[in-house]
Parts: C-alpha cells; sequence; structure tokens
C-alpha cells in the first residue's frame, strides 16, 4: 500500500505527537534514602541497573584482637542487567569494579553506608574514580547501592576451628551510576 503524500504528513505528525508526549523517565528518588547515602546535587542518573549475584566470605581472625574471628568480606560477583533484565555487564572485585559489556569500568572509593534492613547489606553511596576504557562507565562520578536483599555474613560460626573457611551468599541490589548535570 503506498501512502499520499498528504497521508504521510499525517503519519508522520501523529508519530511525532506520540513520541513528544511519551513520559520520560523520571529521576532516582532520593527522598526516601537515609541522607549519607543520597547523591550530593548536581548529579543526574547516567545508568540504572539491577545486580544479582554472590559475595564471599572468609573466616578470619580479627584485626588487633587476638583469640576473636570474624567473617570478612572477600568480595562480590554478580551481573548487571538492566530494568528489562538484559545483561549489561558485572560487579566483582576486590576492588570494587562495575564493568559495562562494551568494556569500560569504573572503581570507587566509598562515602557513606546505611542500614538496608535486617537480613540485607548495606544501602551504599561510592565516588566513582575515572573510567577505564571509552563507553557506558565514562563520566560516572557516583554509584547509589539500594534496594539491597540478601548478602549478609553468614551465621555459622567463625572461629579457629573454621580459620580460614570460605561461605558465599546470595544478594541482590539496585547500583544507580550518576554523571554530573551538564
Amino acid at each position: 500500500m503506498r501512502m499520499t503524500a498528504p497521508l504521510a504528513t499525517v503519519a508522520a505528525a501523529v508519530l511525532l505527537s506520540a513520541c513528544a508526549t511519551a513520559p520520560m523517565p523520571a529521576p532516582y528518588s532520593q527522598a526516601g534514602l537515609p541522607a549519607p547515602v543520597q547523591v550530593p546535587a548536581g548529579q543526574r542518573v547516567a545508568l540504572e541497573t539491577v545486580g544479582a549475584g554472590t559475595i564471599t566470605y572468609e573466616c578470619r581472625a580479627k584485626a588487633d584482637m587476638a583469640g576473636q574471628y570474624e567473617w570478612f568480606f572477600v568480595g562480590p560477583d554478580a551481573r548487571l542487567m538492566d530494568r528489562s533484565g538484559k545483561a549489561i555487564g558485572r560487579y566483582y572485585g576486590p576492588p570494587a569494579t562495575w564493568e559495562s559489556m562494551d568494556g569500560s569500568k569504573v572503581t570507587a572509593t566509598q562515602v557513606a553506608v546505611a542500614p538496608g534492613g535486617t537480613g540485607n547489606i548495606p544501602l551504599q553511596l561510592v565516588k566513582a574514580n575515572p573510567a577505564m576504557g571509552m563507553g557506558a562507565m565514562q563520566g560516572v562520578s557516583y554509584i547509589q547501592r539500594v534496594a539491597t536483599k540478601g548478602g549478609v555474613a553468614p551465621m555459622l560460626p567463625c572461629g579457629q576451628a573454621s580459620l580460614g573457611q570460605k561461605q558465599v551468599v546470595n544478594y541482590q541490589a539496585d547500583y544507580i551510576f550518576y554523571r554530573p548535570a551538564m
């Protein structure tokens, strides 16, 4: 079926108006988050991801506390997915590294944590170091870990008998990446 010029013009106008009225995604709300993990003013959301994977803990002697032991956070290994569930990268460490499938990656330094609720790892705000490689992670300034589920240290006893033993626990969290607003 071939469209006449006026009909094609009307169809194009309808499509353009539909695009113009589609709601823009709202910025990630800071309102419900504890103040220490809120992103500083002047930042905009660059990417929202869901991280799902594992955290490894190891039973170690407490530093400077002879005869006392604790489950020590060794590192994460998670898949990063967009909101539709499509894999777009990885989160692993140490050091804590967020890597996009395009090869760009970023490490970061912790700024603050806040309780994530019973049985959940804390919420977290980190300041990103300059990205390595060109791609999605370039220009990222802050990363928030929110909506945490699981991931806390094992409830198993940690003592002399279990020294060096590792335990892996499942977790999930949203990682929100920010860039400076222009």
